[in-house]
């Protein structure tokens, strides 16, 4: 079975913890080259994980003929410029979240993709490709819990390591970027639509000038029947956790078992309630990392679409801007037609 094979930008923690021993169990993508500004990170990460060769920089890799794809796990001010850059190398392009700083550099993106038809971009939300949010996307899709009417997000853990890029503003550091993209993706993903307004609220934190704290909410639908709300609380700085609940108007799906950073050595559930009765729906354990990178590698393969096209990345980054906006405004911010 042909493979597409893969490159790695930077070896950044969860490329070498998550995604590369993910992408190496799958049946259609094959690591094969891992770049650092550093040689001897390189080296030491190309050993460890098996992978064949190694570059000293990121521009020597793109240079390498027999690479088809790279995946970028670098800071997210990097996003952006490489993946440009990858793309101008020829290679199609699995980039992680959030797509970059702004929603002009998203489209900046997305216009030098147009450029490359053939060559496929995508961000890397992954919790979209576990087989427990499929069917949670199925069930509100099919009606199982009546009319969508609000969902509820939230996610946290605690760091105030100086040395942690999260916390450095230039580079695309906080919460609502690194944790609060992903409630966002999931509302427009599960109302199939995107947002008439936003009302935002955010804490910064006074050493690192990034927000730690955020909550915000988010207007579906033009009229009573279409109406609906998301909500979600975002931080740096409280105790771990992760939770959605997902609100009709005859039922109701949660996931309370890690719904984003799904662990694959254990199976996952979402609990599903219509009226009266209750259910719990168990998966076997996987690997979202894995799912993504065998879809992304199909979709090559195939020539097909990817499952997340960057006009999807560019309103991410738009109801994030309107999040930060609103919160410094205490206004609500209204989206024009888009």
């Amino acid at each position: 079975m042909k493979k597409i094979r893969w490159g790695i930008l930077s070896t950044a923690k969860i490329g070498i913890t998550k995604v590369i021993p993910a992408m190496q169990r799958g049946q259609h993508s094959e690591v094969v080259a891992i770049a650092s500004r550093s040689a001897d990170k390189a080296r030491d990460a190309a050993r460890r994980l098996g992978i064949p060769r190694f570059y000293e920089s990121y521009e020597a890799l793109l240079l390498d003929p027999a690479i088809d794809a790279v995946y970028i796990p670098l800071p997210n001010d990097q996003h952006v410029p490489w993946s440009i850059r990858a793309l101008e190398a020829g290679k199609h392009v699995l980039c992680e979240k959030p797509i970059g700083l702004t929603a002009d550099e998203a489209r900046q993106l997305r216009e030098a993709s147009r450029r490359h038809p053939n060559l496929k971009v995508m961000e890397a939300f992954m919790y979209r490709h576990h087989p427990q949010w499929r069917k949670a996307k199925e069930l509100v899709a099919g009606g199982r819990i009546g009319r969508l009417r609000t969902i509820n997000t939230l996610f946290s853990f605690f760091s105030d390591d100086p040395h942690n890029i999260r916390h450095n503003p230039a580079m695309g550091g906080g919460g609502l970027m690194d944790l609060g993209c992903y409630a966002i993706s999931l509302s427009r993903w599960l109302f199939d639509a995107e947002p008439r307004r936003v009302m935002g609220w955010v804490q910064y934190d006074a050493r690192f000038e990034v927000d730690r704290l955020a909550s915000a909410i988010l207007e579906f639908g033009d009229s009573p029947e279409t109406a609906g709300t998301a909500t979600f609380t975002c931080s740096m700085q409280m105790a771990p956790f992760q939770q959605v609940e997902i609100v009709g108007t005859e039922g109701r799906i949660g996931l309370a078992e890690i719904p984003f950073n799904a662990p694959n050595d254990r199976p996952c559930a979402i609990n599903l309630q219509h009226g009266d009765d209750a259910s719990r729906i168990e998966f076997d354990p996987c690997d979202q990392y894995t799912i993504q990178g065998d879809l992304f590698s199909q979709s090559i393969l195939d020539d097909r679409p990817v499952s997340t096209p960057l006009d999807d990345a560019v309103h991410n980054m738009e109801v994030i801007e309107a999040v930060v906006a609103s919160g410094r405004s205490n206004q609500w911010i209204e989206f024009g037609p888009r």
